[in-house]
């Protein structure tokens, strides 16, 4: 027989991953919220890598490969990593600091892979600053989607904890390592 909360955590990982391929303005997406709810949640540390670097892989099969698919996902697996900080202490202040981090994260290491790696600017300082400069719309996005991504996830997870005790970690494994 199935455990609950296991496979409540992956069902609700499935569900924000099949957002992804639901029209959506540009880098407003759920696969940062994965990551951190994955980090934090899965009981395994690597099992919170697999599903937002799955649902990337499995989404691009459908929407298409892009040239710097590999530095996106870099930036996703760092993510998963910010949620292991959230297995000790799920607090509201906690997950937002770590929804902002994400999305920072993911702004300088994905515009420094198009500036390291691409045509579009010179690989100077100025180059590189043109790059961020120009992400910032992007930035602004990708900070108000993983906000409203992360929000949904945790919260919906901690109500569905409350409403349904089975669904809630046992004393001894709340921080796993």
């Amino acid at each position: 027989m199935l455990k609950l909360r296991p496979t409540m955590l992956v069902a609700v990982i499935l569900a924000a991953a099949g957002m992804r391929l639901l029209p959506h303005p540009l880098n407003v997406s759920p696969v940062a919220a994965m990551g951190l709810f994955g980090g934090a949640y899965m009981r395994h540390r690597w099992a919170g890598f697999v599903a937002p670097l799955a649902a990337l892989f499995l989404s691009d099969l459908v929407l298409g490969f892009y040239p710097d698919m590999g530095i996106v996902y870099a930036a996703t697996a760092l993510t998963v990593c910010l949620g292991w900080w959230l297995r000790a202490d799920r607090s509201p202040a906690r997950v937002v600091g770590a929804a902002l981090a994400g999305s920072f994260v993911f702004y300088l290491v994905t515009n420094f892979g198009v500036w390291a790696f691409g045509s579009m600017y010179p690989r100077t300082v100025s180059g590189l600053m043109a790059c961020y400069i120009a992400a910032i719309p992007f930035l602004q996005n990708t900070v108000a989607g993983n906000l409203a991504f992360t929000a949904l996830l945790f919260g919906g997870f901690a109500l569905a904890e409350r409403w349904a005790p089975a669904l809630r970690q046992p004393a001894a494994q709340t921080a796993p390592a």
